[in-house]
């Protein structure tokens, strides 16, 4: 049951991240070479940082349907994209999702590949955020890790919440389930309110004149 699940969140993130890499496409004008481009990027690119980190098998070598739901799902996007009222706003609210799905099966495969619990949230952060940096370079736009919105804490806490009810016996499900809610529920309140950490002042210092 557990492979059952890492595999169903990893899916449902690559699909959900692929829009927004196609959405990035759309918001710059490209052909469908350059939407297919920039959505596999972004669904696969996280994903593949994290199994070279963890020194395995890079999932989509193996199972080339990721990519090719990646090319597919890009495809619909060019001739859909003009439907969403803001491509901006769909933006980010999908890569809220695709970032809170990540978190969570990021970490579900590194504690499948026996990573302690610290590296398996670091691996859930990786994977939620890669991708959308790439997307956000490719695509000549501002990383959205980068926005004043809480981001990469939301992928942290959701990640976290996973490894330690998952260390604490409880089930799979319960753990996923809980993790993905927790990062969904922050980014969606930082986007709702504005929210962001504390930002670094500028002081006066001994050698300032």
């Amino acid at each position: 049951m557990f492979e059952t699940v890492t595999t169903l969140l990893d899916w449902l993130g690559i699909v959900v991240f692929a829009v927004t890499g196609a959405l990035v496409a759309s918001r710059k004008e490209m052909d469908i070479v350059g939407f297919a481009m920039l959505g596999t990027a972004t669904g696969i690119g996280g994903g593949t940082l994290r199994d070279v980190l963890l020194d395995q098998p890079v999932f989509w070598l193996h199972e080339p349907g990721y990519l090719i739901a990646c090319v597919l799902v890009s495809c619909v996007v060019f001739f859909t994209a003009h439907v969403p009222h803001s491509r901006y706003q769909a933006l980010l609210w999908l890569d809220a999702v695709g970032m809170a799905l990540f978190a969570v099966s990021g970490a579900e495969r590194a504690a499948l590949a026996g990573a302690n619990g610290i590296v398996a949230v670091a691996m859930g952060v990786v994977t939620a955020t890669f991708g959308g940096i790439l997307r956000d370079l490719l695509g000549g736009e501002s990383p959205v890790i980068l926005s004043r919105e809480i981001y990469v804490t939301a992928a942290l806490l959701g990640a976290a919440t996973f490894v330690v009810l998952m260390s604490l016996g409880a089930p799979s499900e319960l753990s996923t389930g809980a993790g993905f809610a927790l990062a969904l529920l922050i980014r969606a309140a930082a986007l709702w309110r504005g929210w962001s950490l504390p930002r670094y002042r500028p002081r006066p210092g001994q050698g300032d004149n």
